[in-house]
């Protein structure tokens, strides 16, 4: 199972680092996790294509999760030379952001289906399932468990366990440390956290964006998390604020302090094997 970081950046537009996105393979099953801004260009430059993908998983329906996920919708479209579904999962509501996405691509779909009447005679089918914490489905070769995250006040949020042949990786999208989060991090070969660095952020003397620190892990909190739930592998994503160059070895003596196991971080398309 490999792991790659296709995006490591935060709603802070960032020239170096796409919006949140990660990418897991698993034998010959391809998921995207998020869909942040530059998601396509990422997975194009992984070697991949939103044809390619056999599910996207939504963490949650915060804007920075979600930029390009017209480009994913549209670029499958585009690419697809049958009625391919594109299969999407997500907390609920995403069907409603999924049919939203549609109407705005709506003069686009036309103006395709009017330039290839011959070659061209379908509407993007995507197709969207609305999940709940508690749940398990399959996707290709894996089994996929769903979590229920703490992102208040932001409802629901979710988490996703995906399991191929003896390995785990759980994405725990934004949020704080909770009981349900250690549970599905349980044991987990690696575990994808979100996070941030309050000793940096406390220097903004901004009122909102203070406030992201009650409903995002810092670094040492999702190590803690990663020690108590046995996880052999902690890996860091959607750094905010982001990690400058030379910071790298100091975000890890972070969590090294509260976790014994291996710890990655990195820029986008940062890939790390199960």
């Amino acid at each position: 199972m490999d792991i790659t970081l296709l995006g490591t950046g935060s709603p802070m537009p960032d020239p170096k680092r796409g919006g949140p996105a990660t990418l897991v393979r698993a034998g010959n099953t391809t998921i995207l996790v998020d869909a942040g801004r530059a998601v396509v260009m990422r997975l194009t430059a992984a070697g991949t294509l939103p044809i390619f993908l056999n599910a996207v998983l939504i963490t949650h329906l915060h804007s920075d999760h979600l930029t390009d996920l017209n480009d994913i919708i549209t670029t499958h479209y585009i690419m697809s030379q049958s009625e391919t579904p594109l299969h999407i999962y997500g907390p609920p509501r995403t069907q409603e952001v999924v049919d939203a996405t549609l109407a705005a691509l709506a003069p686009d779909i036309s103006y395709r289906l009017a330039h290839h009447p011959d070659t061209l005679t379908w509407q993007p089918n995507v197709v969207v399932t609305e999940v709940q914490p508690g749940m398990s489905f399959s996707v290709g070769e894996t089994k996929i468990l769903v979590g229920k995250t703490n992102h208040a006040p932001v409802e629901p949020t979710v988490s996703f366990r995906i399991e191929h042949d003896g390995k785990s990786v759980v994405l725990g999208g934004d949020g704080i440390p909770c009981e349900a989060l250690d549970e599905i991090c349980k044991g987990a070969d690696g575990y994808v956290q979100t996070v941030l660095r309050a000793d940096l952020v406390s220097l903004v003397k901004n009122k909102r964006f203070l406030d992201i620190l009650d409903y995002h892990s810092t670094v040492e909190q999702a190590a803690q998390t990663a020690q108590r739930a046995g996880v052999k592998k902690l890996i860091l994503t959607h750094y905010v604020p982001s990690i400058q160059p030379g910071q790298e070895e100091e975000w890890r003596a972070l969590a090294a302090a509260h976790f014994s196991g291996e710890i990655i971080l990195g820029d986008d398309l940062t890939t790390t094997s199960l």
